[in-house]
């Protein structure tokens, strides 16, 4: 039988699988192998590439977000600042514009004050006058007499004082 024939069948056999492995290891080894290692190394490159890029990127976002919350703060404040001069400035105006009122108020109370003296002094003169009139009337019915006006006015103002 053919096939327990080790020594025709088995050798040849085994040394043509030998020459085959050897050609289709090698061939694989030495052409597909560094192509291989070419591309994970380009994907590593560009891995580590991509890392270091998005690492700037986020200093940078960082950096800039800084800026703008720094930017933002200085807005916040100087809006504050001019609240304040806003709220004084108006305060300030309010308060001339009182104080101007104030004084126009006191001038108009302290000339109503002289007019109002001045009625109610000749008011009392018209009322003596009318009084020393009556009174003279009266004491020229009841006597007969008419009294002197020095004395009328006199007693008038007596009474009125």
């Amino acid at each position: 039988m053919p096939q327990f024939d080790l020594a025709n069948v088995f050798l040849p056999q085994l040394f043509w699988l030998s020459v085959l492995f050897a050609i289709l290891y090698f061939g694989v080894v030495r052409l597909t192998l560094p192509k291989l290692g070419n591309v994970m190394e380009e994907r590593e490159n560009k891995v580590s590439g991509d890392i270091e890029l998005a690492e700037k990127a986020k200093l940078a976002s960082d950096k800039l977000n800084e800026d703008y919350q720094i930017g933002l703060a200085s807005a916040r404040d100087e809006a504050r600042k001019m609240l304040a001069d806003a709220k004084s400035k108006a305060a300030a105006s309010v308060e001339k514009k009182s104080t101007n009122a104030q004084k126009k108020a006191d001038e108009s109370i302290a000339a109503a004050q002289v007019e109002i003296e001045k009625a109610r002094t000749s008011a009392m003169q018209e009322i003596e006058t009318v009084a020393a009139d009556g009174a003279s009337s009266i004491v020229e019915r009841l006597t007969g007499k008419a009294p002197s006006t020095a004395v009328v006015t006199k007693a008038t103002k007596s009474v009125f004082a």
